[in-house]
């Protein structure tokens, strides 16, 4: 597939830069059968299938910004802690010693390109460059009096992205986050979920639907446009996902009801997706890991079938998902129209509903 198909006009006015006072109070475009509807996110309840079953991400935005100082210079560093590598993690050379440090995958931003063996000061944490990679990514080991989770948890920055053109404050610390997140591990937020609220939820339950949870570590790859001519050239960022027995145990019994599996943001419909049963169509199977699923116009789903998502990037993976998911010609009609009707876009932008387009 030729990536200029997934491009479209995005005027900078209708990227939402913050949130709406109100989590659901965002429109909601439904796209069905080719036809377009405007609704509001808050009437998500009447939108859903009868007895559907609401799949989440309930990933959590880890506080992965840190600024810290070249020891040898001063210089200041940007710091993004995109996740922990414990095979490189050396243990104690004995018995009740310290340990060599936490090992971490990093993105840095600095006057002069960092090397091996460059050091860091950033508050309680100290980097020592191990690697640097040919795409720009950091190995390093940091040295700390404690986990490095609990000195992000109360020392980081929330990595919002980098569109929106701002720097954080303290409303994103609530707001670039789902209200159902308990699992630190993401550089991004499912931002589908965003619009959801307790409240919300408890009308969907009322209405007769399920909500379950899976997990998908958002990575910063999903910032990251195509930049080949052809998809099939694009390397596709890896997430590690977690969908679990439980989850297996409820999308089986939908199947036997007859009911139908949503999917609460794209990161959902690649873990469910990733996890898929090879024998039994609709179905998945209990799986820990890596996935690397990139879904394009002509990819066959096999379990989700609807989808609540926001508005993506031109050139984007995920906008490419949403062309499959929907129709690439009804997915480009369904952008035009919000573009027209002044959709606010992205990550704290409005929503679209997507009953799975049939053959």
């Amino acid at each position: 597939m030729l990536t200029e198909l997934l491009d479209y006009e995005l005027p900078d006015e209708l990227i939402a830069r913050r949130p709406l006072a109100e989590r659901d109070g965002g429109r909601l475009l439904v796209l069905d059968r080719g036809e377009i509807h405007h609704r509001w996110v808050r009437e998500l309840p009447e939108l859903l299938p009868a007895g559907a079953l609401l799949v989440l991400n309930d990933t959590k935005v880890r506080r992965a910004r840190i600024h810290g100082v070249r020891r040898e210079s001063g210089g200041k560093v940007e710091l993004l802690l995109l996740g922990r590598d414990v095979e490189r993690e050396r243990p104690p050379a004995e018995p009740g010693e310290p340990g060599q440090g936490e090992v971490w995958e990093v993105l840095a931003r600095s006057s002069k390109p960092l090397r091996s063996g460059a050091l860091i000061d950033a508050g309680r944490l100290g980097f020592e460059v191990l690697e640097r990679r040919d795409d720009g990514r950091l190995l390093v080991r940091i040295r700390a009096s404690a986990s490095v989770e609990e000195i992000l948890a109360e020392e980081g920055r929330v990595p919002i992205p980098p569109y929106l053109g701002r720097a954080d404050d303290p409303d994103d610390l609530i707001r670039y986050q789902t209200v159902y997140a308990r699992r630190v591990g993401s550089v991004a937020a499912p931002t589908a979920g965003l619009h959801l609220t307790q409240e919300l939820m408890a009308a969907v339950r009322a209405r007769g639907a399920t909500v379950a949870c899976l997990e998908l570590e958002v990575g910063l790859g999903t910032f990251r446009p195509i930049v080949t001519h052809d998809l099939e050239s694009h390397e596709m960022h890896e997430e590690r996902f977690v969908v679990d027995s439980e989850l297996v145990t409820q999308i089986a019994q939908a199947r036997a009801d007859g009911r139908k599996v949503v999917a609460v943001g794209t990161t959902v419909v690649r873990a469910l997706e990733s996890a898929a049963s090879p024998t039994q169509p609709g179905h998945v199977e209990a799986r820990s890991g890596s996935t690397r699923l990139l879904i394009q116009p002509g990819y066959s789903f096999q379990v989700v079938d609807a989808l609540l998502t926001n508005f993506h990037q031109p050139r984007s993976t995920l906008l490419a998902l949403v062309a499959a998911f929907a129709g690439l010609a009804e997915m480009h009609q369904a952008y035009s129209h919000a573009v027209a009707a002044n959709y606010r876009f992205l990550s704290f932008g409005d929503a679209m509903w997507l009953p799975r387009r049939r053959a």
